[in-house]
């Protein structure tokens, strides 16, 4: 069996903005409350090899793993991989952008597999997965909405 999440949140920002940020890698730490670190490793062209470490677990584990992500602009698509599956035996996330009234709709898509020797099933990651996206979905849009706030020019206001 395989696992499969896909979740979604609708940020009140403009594309271009959502795009910029959750593509900048480097600065995944100051989006997303999980991670304590990320290192770019190398960059071909439009894909780029990180290594992501979160912070400490519950138990006082660090859990840290090398992925590449590519993005394609004209598709409003990013395809990601880990390269360092750990108790994975594959991941894969398709980030998804579409412009709507409200803003920027944002859609990720993971497809999984936990090694037979994995501390948890495919099931088990399913729910986490699912769990952990929708906070971290909402952090991210509540960090760009605010950013999104700041960027926007002072109304004008006339005698």
């Amino acid at each position: 069996m395989a696992g499969h999440t896909e979740n979604e949140i609708t940020i009140g920002a403009p594309l271009d903005l959502v795009w910029d940020m959750t593509n900048d890698v480097a600065n995944w730490p100051q989006l997303f409350s999980e991670y304590a670190s990320a290192e770019i490793l190398s960059q071909e062209g439009n894909r780029t090899t990180f290594r992501l470490t979160m912070h400490p677990d519950e138990n006082g584990k660090v859990w840290s793993w090398v992925s590449e992500r590519e993005p394609d602009r004209d598709t409003l698509t990013v395809r990601a991989r880990r390269v360092e599956t750990g108790p994975f035996a594959y991941m894969n996330i398709v980030w998804r952008y579409e412009k709507v009234l409200e803003g920027t709709r944002m859609v990720w898509t993971q497809d999984f597999a936990m090694k037979p020797d994995a501390p948890v099933d495919d099931d088990w990651m399913t729910n986490n997965i699912n769990r952990n996206s929708k906070v971290q979905m909402a952090l991210i849009r509540d960090r760009i909405e605010q950013a999104a706030t700041e960027r926007r020019p002072a109304p004008v206001l006339s005698d």
